[in-house]
């Protein structure tokens, strides 16, 4: 394919693998399941694929970067035809705090991917600190707003209150659900923006809205400080809000708000994610979310895994005490590094 053409369709938001492309990004992902211990969270398997992770096919390679440095209109991407388990995809798990501890191909692949575009992080209070994360229903949760629910998922920002949150999150589909109807939802800022009134935007970046980490995080008090919802550059602005726990400080703020949720609902895209299709979005400049879905929790319902990706790995090393990939919710006692 010539240089011409890679430019153009560096634009494209999906990306489809050649099955040599395929082939190759499987062998790479036994090569990493086979490294000892077989373990996502390992230092050692980690590090095996950060190294195997230069050795992706060159035309993929190429554009993860494309996407790293610009994520284009939807800031989103879009990878089809990505290897799943040889031996068929085992039963959906239905736990709280599900996790994949064991080195699988879909998840070797996705750490892969994931360790070309940057660093592959965790947080230690949100799913026990795993790399490779299960997004399932799980049976008593269904109104649950996070990724055990079916309800609705309300549009967000990962980890909105966090100032370490991903700068990427890559969710890999191993199995839609029965109906086939669950559907991934993003909004990109850049298409959002353009619909509001450029008094609302002004509202929209001053420090008028605060954004409520979930409990579980343990927050040091006065963490939550108002901020703006737009961020950086007045034409090309950063979003961060989660509708779900998002409060703003006044009046004035709340239908700056209100109006911004309005113009998300009309300016999101549906994708339906089949297996081994891998789905990245721009944590800083897009929302995501899912539509309604009803799970029988019988094995067979949907099953996607997550990562989340920093692209400056150094700027979180204070909340990385052992230089891991885990985050802690908090510095050690006596860090006064600037976040």
């Amino acid at each position: 394919m010539s240089v011409h053409m890679e430019a153009e369709n560096a634009a494209d938001p999906v990306f489809l693998l050649d099955d040599a492309e395929r082939t190759a990004l499987e062998e790479l992902a036994e090569a990493l399941c086979a490294t000892a211990p077989g373990l996502v969270d390992d230092d050692h398997w980690v590090a095996a694929a950060r190294r195997l992770s230069s050795d992706l096919p060159p035309r993929l390679r190429a554009r993860l970067r494309h996407f790293t440095w610009d994520a284009g209109t939807d800031a989103m991407l879009l990878l089809r035809n990505l290897p799943v388990e040889p031996a068929g995809t085992p039963p959906t798990p239905a736990v709280p705090g599900s996790v994949q501890r064991t080195a699988t191909v879909p998840a070797a692949a996705l750490v892969l991917i994931g360790m070309a575009m940057g660093e592959v992080v965790a947080f230690d209070k949100e799913k026990s600190g795993a790399l490779v994360q299960d997004v399932v229903p799980v049976p008593g949760m269904e109104s649950f707003q996070g990724n055990a629910g079916s309800v609705k998922l309300n549009m967000h920002t990962e980890n909105a209150f966090h100032p370490l949150r991903p700068d990427f999150v890559g969710l890999m589909c191993l199995r839609n659900d029965h109906e086939n109807v669950a559907k991934l939802r993003v909004a990109s800022v850049r298409r959002v923006v353009p619909l509001l009134p450029d008094s609302v935007r002004t509202v929209l970046h001053e420090p008028r809205f605060v954004i409520a980490a979930p409990a579980s995080f343990d927050m040091p008090p006065g963490s939550e400080q108002p901020r703006g919802i737009l961020t950086g550059s007045v034409d090309d602005p950063d979003l961060t809000v989660d509708f779900s726990s998002t409060t703003a400080l006044d009046d004035e703020a709340a239908d700056a708000l209100a109006l911004l949720e309005k113009a998300v609902e009309r300016t999101y895209r549906d994708l339906l994610l089949e297996p081994g299709d891998l789905a990245f979005v721009d944590n800083r400049m897009a929302l995501h979310g899912r539509n309604a879905f009803e799970p029988r929790y019988d094995g067979a319902d949907r099953w996607l895994q997550r990562i989340f990706v920093h692209i400056d790995h150094r700027r979180s090393r204070a909340l990385r005490p052992n230089g891991g990939q885990v985050l802690l919710s908090a510095a050690p006692a006596g860090d006064t590094t600037e976040r």
